[in-house]
């Protein structure tokens, strides 16, 4: 499951008469329902994450089953890197950074005067130990070693000037708490009360809600300032939206069509942030074992040309959705990054001729149906989404119109969440609308990585492993060597001749033929809190799930009187 999509979908409503109780009792007394709190009173700051009920307390930045919250108001990472805007990564843990001669050997400085919320002193061992763990290991690592209590020296096979970020960005967890933990229970333990450096630290728990307090050691001096944050499960969209508007959720990040009844008064405000990339994943390897025309590039070619883009993001998307660029990488943020020649965004119009065109020139005929055909073969796919996932069903729907316009029968249908997690895995599918993974930092590399490497994939019947997303099964050796390449310099000018080989193959290839840039809607009570990210300053990127950015926002909240 691609980590944000499943907090954003307008589910089946369910009765929720027992969560609405809970939320009722737990606000402040705030006359409007606010709760920020006035003088005197506890300040809460009720957050809907996506989480469902039964909630399960869970807080270990290793496990599957995570609770919102963990990542960034518990446990912190070294530097906090802002996908939302190009920029200098932030100290956190970490007070600076720098790389030996060839990039294969890191040494950071740690911040001093930090302790654990159990009063244990944070030091470098602790990030040794992090990165050393079995668990959390980066790949190639050969050792990371803590030389004094503000000093750690990793080393590495390769160099890391482009992966560095996602190191940085994963939580640091203490020595003294995890050093007997077996692999098997890192991965299994609820860690409940959990011991991190962050801002908030578990107060209760409960299966309807639990809630984070503040941290009364925490080493960013007057902060936080917002007493309490209170985490809710709530089972679907419109019922969180029902709440969002009536003043019992201050925070939230979920996809809503019409912004204005929410909006309407003053007291929520809403920033849209578009990051993740929504696009039609193809099978498209016959050597590793992939089936249908999808197969044939000018196939892949040709529906990627008679999309109509504009129509997909109105009546799909409600017109909330980015412009995509074929290269992924996102624009305007990752211009820097756009190879000379390269299209800045996709067709957003169809061109039902040019499509046709493509399939004649390779061999196509146009059936007495209508569908082009070669070798006996209809061009005629099935193209899958997630049951419930209305704005992706109304995008394969409109898909497969447009490709009707240009003698491509395409079939849209859908399944399960899990049925379609197993056929991506799997390589059991012909096209699929899903989302992939937006980069942490300005620079595209980490899709480029984790998308398109043959490392990342695996033959048609044999299960694509968690963390890797290759599920397009693309394989090039040309890309392959050119993602290595660009990881291995720290010049910018040599990486973007890197990028130049990847794009152009991406491009002209499609792989995963782009749609939009999915919108990210965070909705904000900017009545009883100020503080919050905004269009004219996105100092982090904004929703309530954000993880390591979440801490961030909330040590920037500041309740109203």
């Amino acid at each position: 499951m691609i980590r944000t999509e499943g907090l954003r979908r307008l589910l089946p409503a369910v009765a929720l008469a027992s969560s609405v109780a809970l939320i009722a009792s737990g606000c402040s007394s705030d006359s409007d329902g606010g709760s920020g709190g006035s003088s005197g009173e506890e300040s809460v700051l009720n957050v809907w994450a996506g989480s469902q009920t039964p909630l399960v307390a869970n807080f270990n930045p290793y496990s599957t089953g995570i609770q919102n919250g963990t990542l960034g108001p518990i446990y912190e990472p070294l530097f906090y890197f802002n996908r939302a805007a190009a920029g200098d990564p932030v100290p956190m843990l970490g007070m600076s950074y720098e790389f030996n001669e060839d990039g294969t050997e890191i040494t950071v400085k740690t911040r001093e005067g930090v302790t654990w919320n159990d009063g244990t002193p944070f030091t470098a061992k602790d990030v040794a130990f992090t990165w050393n763990y079995e668990p959390a290991k980066p790949l190639g690592l050969i050792s990371a070693e803590a030389t004094d209590d503000t000093t750690v020296v990793a080393k590495f096979e390769t160099a890391q000037y482009t992966t560095v970020a996602g190191l940085f960005m994963a939580a640091v967890v203490p020595e003294h708490i995890w050093k007997d933990k077996t692999v098997e229970e890192a991965g299994s333990w609820a860690n409940e009360e959990a011991v991190g450096t962050g801002p908030y630290m578990v107060d209760s728990t409960s299966s309807q809600a639990f809630t984070l307090k503040k941290n009364p050691e925490y080493w960013q001096e007057g902060k936080p300032t917002v007493e309490k944050l209170r985490y809710l499960g709530i089972n679907d969209n419109n019922s969180a939206q029902s709440l969002l508007t009536t003043g019992k959720i201050d925070w939230t990040a979920m996809f809503i069509a019409d912004t204005e009844p929410v909006t309407a008064d003053g007291r929520i405000a809403m920033v849209n942030t578009p990051q993740d990339p929504t696009v039609i994943y193809t099978c498209s390897n016959a050597e590793l074992g992939c089936t249908g025309p999808q197969t044939d590039v000018a196939v892949r070619q040709a529906i990627n040309l008679v999309l109509d883009r504009t129509e997909i993001n109105s009546k799909a998307f409600s017109e909330k959705a980015g412009i995509i660029s074929p290269t992924f990488a996102l624009m305007p943020r990752d211009e820097k990054w756009l190879a000379e020649g390269m299209p800045e965004e996709s067709p957003q119009t169809a061109d039902a001729a040019a499509a046709e065109k493509v399939l004649t020139d390779a061999g196509y005929a146009k059936g007495g149906d209508g569908i082009y055909a070669k070798d006996g073969e209809r061009v005629a796919m099935t193209l899958v989404s997630i049951d419930g996932w209305t704005d992706y069903n109304n995008a394969a729907k409109l898909i497969a119109e447009q490709a009707a316009a240009a003698g491509i029968e395409i079939t849209a249908s859908t399944a399960s969440q899990a049925e379609v997690d197993e056929q991506k895995t799997s390589g059991s599918f012909q096209l699929m609308v899903h989302g992939m993974n937006g980069t942490n930092v300005a620079d595209p590399y980490q899709i480029y990585l984790d998308w398109f490497t043959t490392d990342k994939t695996q033959p048609v019947g044999t299960t694509v492993p968690q963390g890797d997303w290759n599920f397009s099964r693309f394989s090039n050796p040309d890309v392959d060597a050119a993602v290595v390449a660009a990881a291995a310099t720290d010049d910018d000018a040599t990486r973007l001749e890197q990028y130049t080989i990847i794009q152009d193959a991406i491009v002209t290839d499609l792989p995963y033929i782009p749609l939009v840039i999915n919108s990210t809607m965070t909705f904000q009570n900017v009545k009883d809190f100020t503080g919050w990210p905004t269009d004219e300053d996105l100092y982090a990127f904004p929703p309530s799930w954000g993880a390591m950015a979440s801490g961030l926002v909330v040590t920037n909240l500041t309740p109203t009187d």
